[in-house]
C-alpha cells in the first residue's frame, strides 16, 4: 500500500506538471484603463508550448469567443491550443478583458489587450523559441471580431519606453471561425455589439469596427470558416470580409459548411463534417509556410 500511495503521488504530480501553464500577465503593474485590482480587470495569457516545436517555429494567439461577455475557453481556447501544440506549435490563449453585461469593458479595452498580446509574444521571441514572422492569432465568434479588428487596426512600433511599443502588433496571419465581422444592422452579432460599443452606438463607432470596411492591402492572409446554418452569427460575415480581402489583393481561403450550428470549435465529435474544417486549415498553414510540408497527409487527424 505505502508503494502505491508513492506511485500514485508521483504520477498526480506528473501530470500536474504536464499540464500546467504558464501565466503571463500583460501589464504587471496594471492594466490600462483598469476599473479595479481583481482577476477580471488584468488581462493575461497561458502559453502551450510543444513537446517538440516543428523547424518553422511558427506560434499562434488564440481569442476564445463569448459574445465579449464570456470566454469559451475549451473548446474554443484549450483544445484548439493542444491541436496546435500536436503540430509543433507554440499557443497563447488570450483572457482579454469583457464587455458591458460582464466586467464593463467596451471598446477600445479589448482591443488594447489584443495588441498587448500580440506584442509581448512578438518581442519575446526568441524567449519563446518562435520566429517572430510567424506570429498569427485565431479567433472564433466574439474572439474572431478582435482578431480582424487586430488584423485591420494593428498599430506599428513606435518610439517608446515601454519596449514592447516598440514592435509591430500587426498579425502574420488570421484563422477566423465563423467569426462576428460587421457591426451593421444586417447581420451583426447584436449581443457582441451591444457588449463592445453600447446599444446606442454612433455611426462612427458601427463603421470603424465594421472590419469588412476596414480591409486593406496590408491586412493579414486569413483563412475563414462557418455554417449556413448558424443563425447566431450568420455567414455573410464571413463573406463580406473575404470579399473585400480579394478586393484589396490579400490571400485568403473561405469554406462555408452546409451543416453546422454555431461554436462547433475546431474539433467535433458530435460534428465529423464539420470537423473537416481542421484539416482544411492544416493545408492551408502549409501552404503558406507556417507548417513544415511532410510529403504525407499521415499527420492530418
Amino acid at each position: 500500500m505505502k508503494h502505491l500511495i508513492i506511485v500514485i503521488s508521483f504520477m498526480s504530480l506528473f501530470f500536474t506538471h504536464s499540464f500546467a501553464q504558464e501565466k503571463i500577465i500583460l501589464w504587471p503593474d496594471g492594466a490600462p484603463l483598469a476599473k479595479g485590482n481583481t482577476d477580471k480587470d488584468q488581462p493575461y495569457m497561458t502559453v502551450w508550448k510543444p513537446e517538440t516545436q516543428n523547424k518553422l517555429k511558427s506560434a499562434v494567439i488564440i481569442f476564445p469567443g463569448g459574445g465579449y461577455q464570456m470566454l469559451a475557453d475549451d473548446h474554443e481556447g484549450k483544445q484548439v491550443a493542444k491541436w496546435f501544440n500536436d503540430r509543433g506549435v507554440t499557443a497563447f490563449i488570450l483572457y482579454y478583458r469583457l464587455g458591458m453585461n460582464s466586467s464593463g469593458y467596451q471598446h477600445p479595452v479589448p482591443l488594447m489587450d489584443a495588441e498587448r498580446a500580440m506584442q509581448h509574444v512578438r518581442y519575446n521571441a526568441k524567449k519563446f523559441n518562435i520566429e517572430g514572422t510567424k506570429i498569427g492569432v485565431m479567433g472564433f465568434s466574439a474572439g474572431g471580431h478582435l482578431a480582424s479588428t487586430l488584423g485591420t487596426h494593428f498599430k506599428e512600433g513606435e518610439e517608446s519606453h515601454d519596449p514592447l511599443e516598440t514592435v509591430s502588433s500587426r498579425p502574420s496571419f488570421l484563422i477566423l471561425g465563423y467569426p462576428v465581422i460587421s457591426f451593421t444592422e444586417e447581420f451583426t452579432h447584436k449581443g457582441s455589439r451591444d457588449n463592445l460599443i453600447g446599444k446606442k452606438p454612433s455611426q462612427e463607432e458601427v463603421v470603424y469596427l465594421s472590419n469588412e470596411l476596414q480591409v486593406t492591402k496590408n491586412t493579414p492572409i486569413t483563412f475563414l470558416v462557418s455554417t449556413s446554418e448558424d443563425k447566431a452569427v450568420p455567414p455573410q460575415n464571413s463573406i463580406a470580409f473575404y470579399l473585400a480581402l480579394q478586393k484589396a489583393g490579400v490571400p485568403a481561403e473561405l469554406h462555408i459548411y452546409q451543416k453546422g450550428r454555431h461554436g462547433l470549435g475546431l474539433i467535433n465529435e458530435n460534428d465529423p463534417v464539420f470537423s473537416s474544417w481542421a484539416t482544411r486549415l492544416e493545408d492551408w498553414l502549409t501552404i503558406n509556410n507556417f507548417l513544415p510540408f511532410l510529403g504525407t497527409s499521415e499527420s492530418r487527424h
